[in-house]
């Protein structure tokens, strides 16, 4: 039996006059990147120093203008990687970079000498706040903690008056979501007096979500009786950084924004320890699903998984929001019906909005592909293969045989599972394009026969064809050349048909323009019925071959052998 009992509840906040579930996320934080930091350090395979660099400027070709490079004080790569920025001038002015030190002398005077030369930085002070932590790991009471905290901040604050640059001072109480609110706040508040913050020098107080310990709605309101209880609330920037252990990361960072953070630190795809950070580009995109600037420019995603993977040598998974190669796919038949009617719906509409059932975004606003959003195998439906056929090929098949031609592609996919786009265009070919036995369409010859008097029929046709292989030609006439090859056919092969439906469309533009017909043809002898295809660059022509086509698959030319 599971021992669920080993585990306890975690306390949730009394805070029944909290504000943020009525609220709507209206505009972008500032983002911060941990990735060549907190998401480095969670590697199995660690970025070397070129990495490194490729990394820092994809990071500022996406848009970050706060990005946390490392530790430096503690690793030597890291300390070399910021001197390489630095000397070669490779942090642009507008971009801050971000360094994390634990509260100690030796640490803090490595920062400053790894940050030597740097117009403007962070420098990020914290330390470990939990009530567990306190317990058994450091053994500390609550003052000895704020002590720990306030001794950092006066040592970066005397380092920073000798700073040629400017030093913004973040701190956090590490493993915050453990933590009393009320101590929370005062080691908080003593950090905030001891450097001095106002409006103008502001601190940046980040509350990470270090382990995920509940659900993200505890994690608001204690961002939230944070942000309502702080002291000069102006001279403090409201920071959080969520992990992803409760697989709720995105959850707790956008409800934190409602909460007041003005601020989120996290990684591309969510990299980091355990089951990660929080993923800022899901956060992002999310965001622009919703009609509001990401304040990024994430139009490429597939460049953003090239870089990723390469350098963190993780993979994508394939269900990743936004980003997996299967995210806008669907196999579901009714999912595949809807997706092909809210496309086409869109384009009669020639609507600006997108709104397309089951696609919360146009996969093609973040460089992604039309063509995996709709795949085959033996759950889909009709209206999956109607889209392929459009999107991949150009065909509009008739709603009528949408479920004739899925029924040929199902017993494929239950043979063989999944069903490629070119399948299915070599299965249309076979079924209606090539059914040119045993009745084979060859000529058509059109006169018009109407000399301004009243007469039942004005179109005359002759048509040569074969029959099984013996070279063959009729004349007919009727109220139009369809109408004439179709009368000519019922004489010639003595058969009793009738045209129950008539499509085209263009396959192309130009002047080399192909166009498709679609006949649906009856059998009034046995009540069969089925369509039949035919593409030429002459509509009339296309129009014939459609019918001989619907024979062919009817069977009816077989007669002529009995």
């Amino acid at each position: 039996m599971l021992n669920y009992q080993r585990y306890k509840k975690n306390p949730v906040v009394d805070y029944p006059e909290r504000e943020w579930p009525c609220k709507e996320i209206e505009k972008a934080p500032t983002w911060c990147s941990v990735d060549l930091r907190d998401g480095n350090q969670a590697l199995i395979d660690p970025m070397v120093v070129q990495e490194k660099v490729e990394f820092f400027n994809y990071l500022i070709k996406l848009g970050f203008k706060e990005i946390e490079i490392g530790f430096p004080a503690a690793s030597q790569i890291e300390f070399d990687f910021l001197r390489q920025l630095i000397e070669r001038k490779m942090i642009p002015d507008d971009v801050v970079v971000q360094v994390l030190t634990q509260c100690r002398e030796e640490l803090i005077d490595r920062t400053f000498e790894s940050i030597e030369g740097c117009k403007q930085a962070i420098v990020h002070i914290y330390n470990s706040t939990s009530t567990l932590q306190r317990d058994v790991v450091f053994g500390m009471n609550k003052e000895q903690i704020i002590n720990i905290a306030v001794e950092g901040t006066k040592m970066v604050k005397e380092r920073a008056k000798k700073f040629p640059g400017k030093i913004i001072l973040e701190y956090s109480p590490e493993s915050f979501t453990g933590t009393e609110l009320d101590y929370a706040l005062e080691i908080c508040t003593a950090v905030q007096e001891t450097w001095g913050a106002d409006k103008d020098n502001p601190i940046i107080i980040n509350l990470p979500s270090t382990v995920e310990m509940n659900t993200p709605n505890v994690y608001a309101d204690q961002i939230e009786w944070m942000n309502k209880h702080f002291k000069n609330r102006e001279s403090i920037i409201l920071s959080v950084h969520p992990h992803n252990d409760r697989g709720t990361g995105v959850a707790s960072a956008e409800l934190a924004i409602l909460a007041g953070a003005e601020r989120v630190e996290g990684t591309l795809f969510g990299n980091g320890e355990r089951t990660g950070n929080v993923d800022i580009l899901n956060i992002a995109y999310n965001m622009f699903s919703q009609g509001i600037d990401p304040e990024l420019h994430i139009e490429h995603i597939n460049e953003s998984i090239e870089i990723y993977e390469r350098c963190c040598k993780i993979p994508i998974h394939p269900r990743h929001p936004y980003a997996g190669k299967m995210v806008f796919t669907a196999f579901s038949g009714s999912h595949q019906d809807a997706i092909n009617k809210g496309v086409k719906a869109m384009k009669e509409r020639s609507s600006q909005i997108w709104q397309v059932p089951y696609l919360p975004i146009d996969p093609a606003d973040i460089g992604k592909e039309y063509e995996p959003i709709v795949r085959i195998n033996s759950q889909s439906g009709k209206g999956g293969v109607a889209f392929i056929m459009d999107t991949y090929f150009g065909f509009k098949l008739p709603k009528g045989m949408h479920r004739e031609f899925a029924n040929v592609i199902q017993e494929i996919s239950e043979k063989q599972g999944e069903v490629s786009p070119e399948q299915i265009m070599d299965s249309f070919r076979n079924e209606y394009l090539n059914r040119k036995e045993p009745i084979h369409f060859r000529k058509l010859r059109v006169d018009d026969l109407s000399d301004g008097t009243k007469s039942e029929f004005d179109t005359r046709v002759t048509v040569s064809y074969t029959d099984h292989g013996v070279e063959k030609v009729y004349e007919a006439v009727g109220n139009g050349p369809i109408d004439a090859a179709k009368r000519g056919l019922r004489e010639e092969l003595s058969v009793n048909i009738k045209i129950l439906d008539y499509e085209e469309h263009a396959l192309q533009s130009g002047s080399n323009s192909q166009a498709a017909a679609y006949i649906h043809l009856l059998d009034a002898d046995s009540g069969k019925v089925t369509y039949g295809v035919g593409v030429s660059s002459n509509i009339t022509r296309a129009s014939v071959r459609a019918i001989f086509s619907a024979i062919n698959r009817l069977g009816l030319g077989e007669k002529q052998t009995d």
